[in-house]
């Protein structure tokens, strides 16, 4: 019996929202206003249970994972492994190889040059690796599955999950900046916009998520 062909134009679409998504979270670093709240709460739990952030992050996405295997199994794939384990090591190259180059974020302006472009492009980049449909990564489920599950808009549950890590994060008494808020807030309606207006046409699809 012949197989499935590969879903070659899917696979791109994923990988370059990957690697877009790289460049989002160091343009994210650079502006000096705060981590997502993803980040924000894997730094704030970090450091109130007084352990690595590394070992921290880990154990929260094995956490997320477990909720993505019970509920969500169906988008468990490529690009749920490709997210989790291969986006940071390539932020960081992105990161040391702009670092020489790029002004400190001292200023209003600089940090705002920053931080603008990089929201817009870290939202760009989940709307192509999750409308690719190859698999999603285990904190990026939760929104899909509170979606799912309640018939909210995407961009409505995305407000809701990241609005709770952002307020987690400030009871656990972690940094809350303008950047964090920002992507709270705004993250979920950009991935929305670019759903309808790039992802999906690059990808030949009609209709919204």
């Amino acid at each position: 019996m012949e197989g499935k062909k590969f879903p070659t134009r899917r696979f791109v679409v994923m990988m370059a929202g990957l690697i877009i998504m790289a460049f989002g979270i160091s343009l994210f670093k650079f502006s000096l206003t705060g981590n997502d709240p993803c980040n924000a709460l894997f730094l704030a739990t970090s450091s109130f249970l007084g352990i690595d952030y590394s070992v921290c992050g880990l154990a929260m996405n094995v956490f997320y994972f477990v909720f993505e295997i019970w509920l969500f199994r169906k988008h468990i794939g490529i690009g749920t492994f490709a997210n989790w384990f291969c986006v940071v090591p390539v932020a960081e190259f992105i990161m040391r190889s702009l670092t020489p180059v790029l002004p400190v974020a001292d200023t209003l302006a600089l940090k705002l040059m920053y931080l603008v472009p990089g929201v817009l492009v870290l939202s760009l980049s989940v709307s192509m690796y999750q409308s690719a449909d190859l698999g999603i990564a285990p904190y990026d489920a939760l929104a899909m599955i509170l979606s799912e599950r309640t018939k909210l808009p995407y961009f409505g549950a995305r407000i809701i999950t990241d609005g709770v890590c952002a307020l987690v994060t400030y009871l656990l008494g972690g940094l809350i900046g303008l950047g964090t808020l920002i992507c709270a807030f705004g993250l979920g309606p950009f991935v929305t916009f670019f759903d309808r207006t790039v992802s999906r046409p690059l990808l030949g699809m009609k209709g919204e998520r």
